[in-house]
């Protein structure tokens, strides 16, 4: 009887200790769901504020470029007390961008829009090659990926001059691998786009031509 008694308390406090145990997991489940969401909302609050700051400067850029000569480029202080400016804008009409081209690339202004990061300022002759981000969804070159060869990208600079190229080249290749900045253009006006692949953290890249 005792022998009962026993093992009856024995299951019973096992039982005790794994509903705290369930009890604490759970607890700490939920706060991790909590603080993610909360990340997730505050960096895309943040990062909606910055795509507002490019589609800003893209309209500004529309209206002041027809009347700009061709040095003659605003210049926009960021909070860091850096100054950058708007060097062109880049439509691509088969993944639907339309964004401004800032004239330099580092973290804070790649979060804006993307930057000339390497080569001549828009339609000039040479390689421009632009870099933006991939967020894995429609923003900046998320979409990169579904260029198909002979896509037009519309490239227009500080004077409203349109040039249109056509892609010609898509590939990867690891980060490293600077090939892609080459300006042995045989005086030809190229462009090369650059972002990153998520899943393998490898650079994807896309050139055109006039």
């Amino acid at each position: 009887m005792n022998q009962i008694l026993f093992t009856s308390n024995k299951f019973k406090n096992r039982k005790k200790k794994n509903i705290r145990r369930f009890k604490f997991i759970l607890l700490l489940s939920l706060l991790l769901i909590v603080f993610s969401l909360s990340y997730y909302v505050y960096n895309y609050h943040i990062y909606s504020k910055k795509e507002d700051m490019s589609l800003t400067l893209l309209n500004s850029f529309n209206i002041q470029r027809l009347y700009l000569n061709e040095n003659d480029y605003a210049l926009i202080p960021l909070n860091n007390n850096q100054d950058f400016f708007v060097i062109g804008s880049i439509q691509i009409p088969s993944i639907k961008i339309d964004y401004p081209i800032l004239s330099d690339t580092n973290d804070e202004l790649l979060k804006i829009a993307p930057c000339r990061f390497y080569g001549p300022y828009p339609n000039k002759e040479g390689n421009l090659c632009i870099a933006g981000h991939n967020y894995d969804d429609s923003r900046f070159f998320s979409n990169l990926h579904k260029l198909e060869l002979g896509d037009k990208i519309n490239i227009y600079d500080a004077t409203s001059s349109l040039t249109t190229y056509h892609v010609y080249k898509k590939y990867e290749t690891n980060k490293s691998d600077t090939s892609c900045t080459s300006q042995d253009t045989n005086g030809k006006k190229e462009i090369t786009l650059v972002t990153c692949n998520n899943f393998n953290n490898n650079r994807l890249i896309v050139k055109a031509k006039e």
